[in-house]
């Protein structure tokens, strides 16, 4: 792959942690515990709330997935591994690197 390629490819990776960096930031206060307290808050009120909880620290445990996924990207592009499938070693097409530049298997390789 041209140099100019992987600079692409970098800087969309770049830009794609900045991203889930930023929203992680904006949903810290959705993980908080809930309070427990029943004079102030009803019983299915806190279960909403704990709901909303709950799915807020799974989407940041995807984010979390997603940002490893983005700095081992980086790190192939530095040590020349990228764009090579991780199970087969065959390339991995380009149109599959554009939609998912963190994508570390081919597209059979990935469909097993």
């Amino acid at each position: 792959m041209e140099k100019s390629q992987l600079d692409r490819f970098r800087d969309r990776l770049i830009e794609l942690r900045a991203e889930l960096e930023n929203r992680a930031h904006s949903s810290q206060e959705a993980t908080k515990p809930v309070e427990l307290d029943q004079t102030r808050v009803g019983r299915l009120s806190r279960m909403d709330a704990m709901q909303g909880q709950q799915m807020a620290q799974e989407a940041n445990r995807r984010r979390e997935q997603h940002l490893m996924k983005i700095n081992s990207a980086l790190r192939r592009i530095d040590s020349g591994g990228f764009g090579i499938c991780s199970v087969c070693g065959d390339e991995i097409d380009q149109r599959r690197l554009w939609a998912d530049p963190s994508a570390s298997k081919c597209v059979p390789c990935a469909s097993l």
